[in-house]
């Protein structure tokens, strides 16, 4: 039988490996996908003054966010961005800030702000308790000059203030990273400060009111539905404004990503809560406080999406090279958040190598299926 991991105590946090997580973004098109799938929501968002703003649930290494952005200023070239984004992890906030200069440079009305708050707290930039509001750390940093180079130079900087504020502590109760101090960083252009005056954001919390969430990946697989949307997706949707919109994004499983994980572990079902199921507990928790909420976005013809392991045309054949079976076979065990103490019987009998070949050569490739689905209000 497979492992129940969702109560463990010292669960394992698969996002949270390092080597995994940057082999599979570099390897995997999952954020080209993800990145195109959000992008045909703009085309319904009618942003109001003062600007479009644009929570996104799970920064990561900005590599989604960075791509909407621009696809945001090809959109909306003279309309201001207040873009504020969740991450708990230090190295993904460095990785994210070593790719805005270029956006600060191109759409000059841009408003950046990186959390390290909980979903509950982040889209209102305000902690709960007392006790972690009275120790926020908000630090507004006005970039000068007007070119990329001057901007990365400023966002290099700042490693120092990441390092004091991104600091963590282990739940006891879940495994989870959690803030030891809650962080706001706050990224403009110094000479933009009178147009951007408006939105800026200042201590004691905003109003969210988000055109448009961006909830890609944003809680592990094997947790049931009802957390996911009590944690997760309850708040995130009491965030959205009159006439926005939330993408939530997850895996599906049924792929051949999933085909090599179950010819290892034939009983694990990672993928237990379909967007039908996590959209019947939102509704059935927000129906009275917020009745207007609309999933009609999970009929959409976009709903599902592939996403594919970068490979040249000639290196899937009768011989496969081991750094692709390498990169395959971290995508698969990335994707299902295999944990360490699992794939260590898997490692040392040796046989995955050769089934994850098996499935490449019977799917000309190794692709994945997410899906996704869309919460919206109507305008007011």
């Amino acid at each position: 039988m497979a492992r129940d991991r969702t109560d463990n105590r010292q669960a394992f946090r698969f996002f949270d490996n390092r080597e995994k997580y940057l082999l599979f973004v570099t390897t995997c098109s999952e954020k080209w996908a993800v990145s195109e799938r959000v992008g045909r929501e703009l085309l319904r968002l009618a942003p109001k003054p003062p600007a479009l703003r644009l929570f996104d649930a799970g920064m990561g290494d900005a590599t989604v966010l960075t791509r909407v952005m621009r696809d945001m200023h090809c959109r909306f070239p003279t309309v201001p961005f207040f873009v504020v984004c969740k991450e708990i992890s230090m190295e993904d906030v460095r990785l994210s800030l070593e790719k805005m200069a270029d956006r600060f440079h191109e759409h000059p009305q841009t408003v950046l702000v990186v959390t390290n708050m909980y979903y509950s707290e982040a889209p209102w930039l305000r902690p709960n308790k007392p006790d972690a509001a009275d120790q926020l750390a908000w630090w507004p940093i006005p970039l000068q000059g007007s070119t990329a180079h001057e901007f990365d130079a400023q966002i290099k900087a700042l490693q120092p203030q990441l390092g004091a504020g991104w600091q963590t502590r282990t739940s006891e109760k879940t495994g989870n990273p959690l803030y030891r101090k809650p962080a706001v960083l706050v990224l403009y252009r110094s000479d933009q400060r009178f147009v951007l005056d408006r939105i800026l954001p200042a201590p004691g919390g905003i109003a969210a009111d988000y055109d448009l969430v961006i909830a890609s990946q944003p809680y592990r697989a094997r947790l049931p539905a009802e957390i996911k949307v009590r944690n997760v997706l309850a708040p995130l949707s009491r965030a959205l404004g009159p006439g926005g919109r939330m993408v939530v994004v997850q895996s599906t499983g049924r792929d051949p990503g999933m085909e090599i994980i179950n010819r290892i572990w034939p009983d694990e079902r990672p993928f237990r809560t379909p967007a039908r199921m996590l959209i019947t507990a939102l509704r059935d928790r927000l129906k009275d406080e917020i009745p207007d909420l609309d999933f009609g976005g999970d009929h959409d013809a976009h709903a599902l999406f592939k996403y594919h392991l970068h490979a040249l045309p000639n290196e899937i054949g009768s011989s496969i090279g081991t750094s692709t079976l390498l990169a395959a076979w971290n995508a698969a065990i990335y994707v299902a958040q295999i944990d360490d103490g699992q794939l260590a019987g898997a490692l040392a009998d040796g046989r995955y190598l050769d089934v994850t070949q098996e499935v490449l050569l019977e799917h000309d490739g190794l692709w994945f299926l997410d899906e996704s689905f869309v919460v919206s209000r109507p305008p007011a």
